[in-house]
């Protein structure tokens, strides 16, 4: 089951680096844009979440995480290389990919490491989150996270239910919880589901 998990990890942070090689391929960045911005967004919410828990920095201690980064950056390349254009809903649809996996993991690694609940879906969140926005900052988007769809409280809703099941059934819990991280995320861009707290007023002078 470990081994299944950290191979699962590898995929997510593939995922991730095609989604930040994709964005920075419609911003015509240079090669080490390329690279920084798939680096960035494959393992900066994960970075995020082992620094806030106090645990070894996942990459540093395992160096293969930085070959697969190379991997799908430059595989992408490739791919690229015979297109012209991407849309963004290419680009929204590979980063819904890359969080339902990152909230899943996220939330497990926590609750791996012994920490309650509430820290489990916070942290998964954060996992998911965090390097996608790091990369729209550097790329001088507004960040995916900001914006009227759903998205963090997708990771929210994904994370809860890993949480919940992760004690009876690990691969169940996170195959069901990725799964409506994506479902969830995928809706919201299809029909704009969002959460209104402001309403539209006139002018009020």
């Amino acid at each position: 089951m470990e081994l299944f998990f950290y191979w699962f990890d590898h995929l997510g942070v593939a995922v991730f680096a095609i989604s930040g090689t994709l964005l920075a391929f419609r911003k015509n960045m240079d090669g080490f844009g390329v690279i920084v911005l798939a680096s960035v967004t494959a393992i900066g919410g994960g970075t995020t979440r082992d620094l806030i828990l106090d645990l070894p920095v996942f990459w540093a201690h395992d160096p293969t995480y930085l070959y697969t980064i190379a991997v799908a950056a430059v595989g992408t390349i490739i791919w690229l290389r015979f297109r012209d254009y991407i849309h963004q809903k290419t680009l929204a649809i590979a980063d819904a990919i890359g969080l339902a996996f990152f909230t899943v993991m996220g939330a497990q690694k926590a609750l791996e490491a012994g920490f309650p609940p509430l820290i489990c879906v916070v942290m998964g969140t954060i996992t998911a989150c965090f390097g996608g926005m790091l990369r729209d900052v550097l790329a001088r988007d507004v960040p995916m996270v900001l914006k009227g769809e759903l998205y963090a409280t997708t990771c929210l809703v994904g994370a809860s239910v890993y949480v919940f099941i992760a004690p009876y059934n690990a691969l169940l819990a996170l195959l069901v919880g990725g799964f409506v991280t994506l479902l969830l995320r995928l809706g919201a861009i299809r029909w704009q589901w969002h959460l209104p707290v402001f309403h539209e007023h006139g002018d009020s002078r």
